[in-house]
């Protein structure tokens, strides 16, 4: 353990929503907790509140903008780092690491923070990419990412790569957790049509990758076969976004579903949602780096069915291997559906993918870079 408090500094380009947002934040909370001073930076948005509620600092600078102007962030950022005496610089995501990497490189290295990068995904393989191997320790969020580092970045040492699996609070997403009698009774106001059914569900940012229309396709056949069951879609379109959902609402009415499956956009109570859910899906076509909502249904022990590859089939595999199936398989889809329609699975217990694993295996990067500071200087 550090012998002093630390000041750690999380870039990434805004609060708004998504599970680097929320692992942000859990971080910081977690180092309130134990003492240290936690800064965030980032362009703001809805979850900013909830971060300095927790006792964070937050810092609003435009520095995930995809512009020369945010070059002009760098030496404001070194002279940021030294006037707060920044021990640990966190970085999230791919600009705002440019623009801290080159700050920090520009600083002696014996007055630097040490820099820790979290890989989140599989970018696509580029100098613009290899910004985020570029810390004195990379953190990888699932084996998946281990392996896309190892294999496209072979220059990265494997000894500065951390596996650190994301995780879930087990007080929030409790095995066997079901919604209270107040929201259920403003769930059933809100949705009178669904009283009584059995609802799948799939949680996901509306984007043509994320299998919303194999979702669609696997409900008509459903209702086509005479069983009494219907969709949610959560999750909301962005502006960019916004002619594909146009073009699953035409999916819907087009297959006779319009009563059947609803959009029910945003929601801040998804834990809910999936709680009273009989199934729920990952049917991304392109592998997930982790897969965040994959994880807090299956630690609710409601069983989740999931295309096999990526982190969300390393969860599957330790949580529920009848889960996984074969990517893009309809058929294979419908059949698991059908058949957990009549036997629900059971889920096994997370114990691996937890939230304070997470937290304590971070805290341990941030506490190794700082005794090595110590003793170098």
């Amino acid at each position: 353990m550090v012998s002093k408090s630390l000041t750690v500094l999380q870039v990434l380009p805004a609060l708004e929503s998504g599970g680097v947002e929320r692992g942000t934040l859990e971080v910081g909370k977690y180092l309130v907790d134990k003492g240290h001073r936690s800064i965030v930076m980032s362009a703001g948005g809805r979850m900013v509140e909830q971060l300095t509620q927790e006792g964070s600092e937050h810092y609003a600078w435009p520095i995930g903008k995809k512009s020369l102007w945010t070059l002009m962030l760098i030496n404001r950022l070194r002279d940021f780092l030294v006037e707060h005496q920044v021990d640990i610089l966190h970085v999230r995501s791919r600009m705002p690491a440019w623009i801290c990497y080159l700050a920090w490189k520009g600083m002696p290295e014996k007055s630097r923070p040490r820099l820790v990068t979290t890989v989140h995904g599989p970018y696509s393989e580029s100098p613009y990419s290899a910004v985020m191997t570029r810390g004195e320790r990379v953190i990888a969020i699932s084996e998946m990412i281990r392996t896309y580092i190892l294999t496209h970045y072979p220059q990265v040492p494997e000894q500065h790569i951390r596996l650190i699996y994301r995780g879930v609070d087990a007080a929030v997403f409790t095995y066997g957790f079901k919604p209270d009698a107040l929201w259920m009774k403003a769930w059933q106001a809100q949705y009178p049509h669904l009283t009584g059914k059995r609802l799948l569900t799939i949680p996901a940012r509306l984007t043509r990758w994320k299998g919303q229309e194999d979702f669609i396709t696997m409900m008509a056949k459903l209702v086509e076969s005479g069983l009494d069951v219907h969709g949610l879609i959560v999750g909301e379109a962005q502006a960019s976004k916004q002619d594909f959902l146009s073009d699953l609402q035409s999916q819907v009415q087009s297959l006779g579903l319009e009563n059947h499956i609803t959009f029910i956009g945003h929601r801040s109570d998804v834990r809910e949602v999936m709680a009273i859910s009989h199934i729920v899906y990952s049917l991304a076509k392109e592998p997930e780096a982790f897969g965040r909502t994959t994880l807090e249904a299956l630690s609710m022990g409601v069983p989740v069915i999931g295309y096999d590859h990526g982190g969300v089939s390393e969860q599957l595999n330790k949580l529920l291997p009848e889960g996984a199936i074969t990517v893009g398989h309809q058929a294979q889809l419908l059949e698991v559906t059908k058949r957990w329609l009549t036997h629900a699975p059971k889920v096994n217990a997370n114990e691996l993918f937890t939230l304070q694993s997470m937290l304590d295996k971070t805290f341990d990067v941030y506490c190794e870079l700082a005794q090595a500071t110590n003793l170098d200087r």
